[in-house]
């Protein structure tokens, strides 16, 4: 596996073999978090989250991210893309919607009641989800830093970021990869 700043671009990826499942993802996250090396080699930034871009199993797109104390990534989704991720150090905390959203063509949405999901995230543990998965990932901790590990398949084509106001969903904006990378 190698490693490569988010400056440096992306690193060669050969064509997969089959394109890896959830379970795929979620065992990769798993072994890089597991490799102390690895988590120890992302610089953490006291002022903002902090990232390296890693090669994903068969063609997938990964990241370890470092997330200092009282961060998040507001509400979004990853479009058409499977993902995992797991919490390395730390502790994450994750706010989902169990509900199926429209892919486009909508602005406002307004969510019913017993859709929302809390998933407390300490270190070893994470998740995989499916398409079009909404949620928000916070570091809760008034001290402490955490540190994940995130592979999504096939790689991001897009990111729709989200702002919430009660049972309220507004798309905000879309991201594309040159917008992160």
């Amino acid at each position: 596996m190698s490693v490569s700043s988010p400056a440096s671009g992306t690193p060669s990826v050969s064509a997969p073999a089959a394109a890896p499942s959830q379970a795929d993802l979620l065992a990769f996250v798993r072994r890089v978090a597991a490799d102390t090396r690895v988590i120890d080699s992302l610089p953490l930034d006291p002022e903002g989250r902090t990232w390296v871009r890693l090669d994903g199993p068969g063609g997938s797109e990964a990241w370890l991210i470092g997330w200092p104390p009282g961060t998040g990534t507001g509400w979004h989704d990853h479009a058409d893309s499977l993902g995992a991720f797991l919490t390395a150090r730390g502790e994450l905390t994750e706010h989902s919607l169990a509900a199926r959203l429209p892919t486009d063509g909508w602005k406002t949405l307004e969510l019913t009641d017993g859709v929302d999901r809390v998933r407390r995230l300490p270190a070893g543990r994470g998740r995989s989800f499916g398409h079009h998965h909404v949620h928000e990932v916070l570091n809760e901790s008034a001290t402490e830093h955490a540190v994940s590990v995130h592979a999504y398949y096939p790689p991001l084509p897009r990111i729709r970021r989200f702002s919430r106001t009660g049972q309220v969903l507004r798309l905000e904006q879309v991201e594309r990869p040159e917008d992160w990378q």
